[in-house]
C-alpha cells in the first residue's frame, strides 16, 4: 500500500505580526498628534521635516519600487508644488489652504505629463524627467513674482503666530505622512495594486491578462506627483522662504532614491526605515558639509552592492516578517 503525505497551504492577507503593527502605527500617529504639547520648537521642526522625508520616500518607491517607473527628475513636481503655493498665496488666499491648492494643481499638471511622458522606456523616462524638471525652474524664474533665482518668500505666513503657525505646519505634515501612507497600502493590497506591481515585474505578461498598462501608470504616476507636490508645499511652508534653484534640484530626488535604496526598494516598510534612517544621519552628520554628501553617496553604493534589497528587503528575507504585507503569505 503506497501512503501519499498530503501537505495543506493557506494563504494570509493579514498576519499576527501586522495587525499588531497597524496597532501601533495609530498608536504611534495619535501620540505624535499630541507632541507638540510637550516638545520644545526645535523638535516638532526637526519631526516635521521627518514626516516630509517619509512622504518623498513613500511616493518615489510607489513609482520606481512598485510601479518600475525609475525616474530622476521627481524635483519637478517638489519645486511645482511650493510654486503654486506662493503663486496661490498671492491671490490673497490664505497660505494653509493655497498650499493645498498649490498640491492639487500641481497633481492636475501632472497627468498631461504623464499621458506624455510614459511613452518613453527606461533611461528616456528617467532622463526625459529630469530634463522637464530642467524646463519647469528656467520658466519659474522668468516669473517676475519670484525674481529670478533670488526667489520671494511665503509672507502671508506671517500673520500667524509663530508658536500656533509650528504647530499647524506639523499636524499638516503628520495628517499628510498618514494620509498618504494609508491611501498607498490599500491601494496596493487592490485589484489595481496587484496591476501596477504586474506591469513593474513584466509589462507584455501583465497587459496579456487583460491589464490596461498604460491607464495603470499613469496612475502611480500621477500619485506619487500629488504626494511629492504637496511634500514641497509643505517644506516651503516649514523654511518660509522660496528659491527656484532650491526647490528644482535635483538633490531632491538623489536623497529619495537614497532613502528608497537603502531601506529597500519594493518594500513599504522600507521606503519609511530609509527615511528614518536618512534622517537620523542629516541630524548628526549635515554640519560636515560636502563631505556629509560624499557618505550618503557612498553609503547608497555600498548597499547598491552589498545590500541590494536594502535593510528592510534583507530582515524581511531572513526572517520571514511582514508587518505591512501589501501581497499575500503562504503559510505551509
Amino acid at each position: 500500500m503506497t501512503t501519499t503525505n498530503l501537505t495543506s497551504f493557506r494563504i494570509e492577507r493579514w498576519t499576527t505580526a501586522s495587525v499588531v503593527a497597524v496597532c501601533l502605527c495609530v498608536a504611534a500617529i495619535v501620540a505624535l498628534a499630541i507632541a507638540p504639547a510637550v516638545l520644545g520648537a526645535g523638535a516638532v521642526d526637526r519631526l516635521t521635516a521627518l514626516f516630509i522625508y517619509i512622504v518623498l520616500a513613500a511616493m518615489w518607491n510607489a513609482l520606481a519600487g512598485y510601479g518600475g517607473l525609475v525616474s530622476i527628475g521627481q524635483q519637478l513636481f517638489f519645486g511645482l508644488g511650493a510654486y503654486f503655493t506662493i503663486r496661490i498665496a498671492n491671490l490673497g488666499v490664505d497660505p494653509f489652504i493655497a498650499m493645498a491648492f498649490g498640491a492639487i494643481v500641481t497633481t492636475v499638471i501632472a497627468y498631461p505629463v504623464g499621458r506624455f511622458m510614459l511613452k518613453l522606456k527606461g533611461g528616456e523616462f528617467a532622463i526625459g524627467m529630469w530634463v522637464l524638471a530642467e524646463l519647469a525652474h528656467l520658466l519659474v524664474n522668468l516669473d517676475t513674482l519670484i525674481q529670478g533665482e533670488t526667489g520671494t518668500s511665503l509672507i502671508s505666513l506671517n500673520a500667524y503666530d509663530i508658536g500656533l503657525r509650528r504647530n499647524l505646519i506639523y499636524w499638516l505634515a503628520l495628517a499628510t505622512m498618514a494620509g498618504l501612507l494609508s491611501a498607498l497600502f490599500f491601494l496596493l493590497r487592490s485589484r489595481t495594486g496587484a496591476a501596477i506591481q504586474a506591469i513593474r515585474d513584466s509589462e507584455e505578461a501583465a497587459a496579456s491578462l487583460g491589464v490596461d498598462a498604460i491607464r495603470t501608470k499613469r496612475l502611480i504616476f500621477v500619485i506619487a506627483a500629488g504626494g511629492i507636490a504637496a511634500a514641497g508645499a509643505l517644506w516651503l511652508a516649514s523654511a518660509i522662504s522660496f528659491q527656484p534653484k532650491t526647490y528644482f534640484s535635483v538633490q531632491w530626488t538623489a536623497y529619495m532614491i537614497f532613502m528608497v535604496l537603502v531601506g529597500g526598494i519594493g518594500k513599504f516598510e522600507g521606503a519609511i526605515l530609509g527615511a528614518i534612517l536618512f534622517f537620523l544621519i542629516e541630524t548628526w552628520f549635515a554640519a560636515a558639509g560636502v563631505w556629509y554628501l560624499i557618505g550618503l553617496g557612498a553609503v547608497a553604493l555600498i548597499f547598491s552592492l552589498v545590500l541590494p534589497k536594502g535593510l528592510w528587503g534583507y530582515f524581511a528575507d531572513r526572517t520571514g516578517l511582514r508587518l505591512l504585507p501589501v501581497g499575500y503569505v503562504v503559510r505551509e
